[in-house]
């Protein structure tokens, strides 16, 4: 799967987790499917409920109003985002095991490094592959 985010929306992501730190920070993506391209149109900034560094918790009132919002919009969920405040952009064994969606891609913002990375993975039986993220100026 191809998954495309324009830089506008790659900012508000680092700027969402930058602002979480020292914590995970995390959120959603939405918008339309074609083919093997996922592309996305919105990005739902989220709160973790957490507030730990290690993991993340999704605020179940803000994601309703995220879904209800994207069915408002015409959008379908694509998945969500979280970061790695101080490890790689790479799933944990956590991440892999709440991975219950394999339509969904999980992508990951590690701020370990100056320069933050972002990564996409799908999630099947366990095992996560990467997915190719097309960053493209809106």
């Amino acid at each position: 799967m191809n998954i495309r985010l324009s830089r506008t929306d790659y900012a508000k992501i680092e700027a969402h987790a930058r602002a979480g730190l020292p914590n995970e920070a995390c959120g959603l993506i939405a918008g339309t499917v074609n083919g093997d391209t996922k592309t996305v149109e919105k990005v739902y900034l989220l709160t973790n409920i957490d507030a730990s560094h290690e993991h993340f918790s999704i605020d179940p009132r803000e994601q309703l109003a995220a879904i209800k919002d994207m069915r408002t919009n015409g959008f379908k969920p694509l998945g969500n985002f979280h970061s790695h405040p101080q490890t790689p952009a790479r799933p944990s064994e956590e991440d892999i095991r709440l991975a219950h969606d394999s339509a969904a891609s999980y992508l990951i913002i590690s701020l370990a490094e100056s320069v933050s990375v972002l990564r996409a993975f799908h999630v099947e039986a366990g095992v996560a592959s990467a997915e190719n993220i097309d960053v493209f100026d809106s």
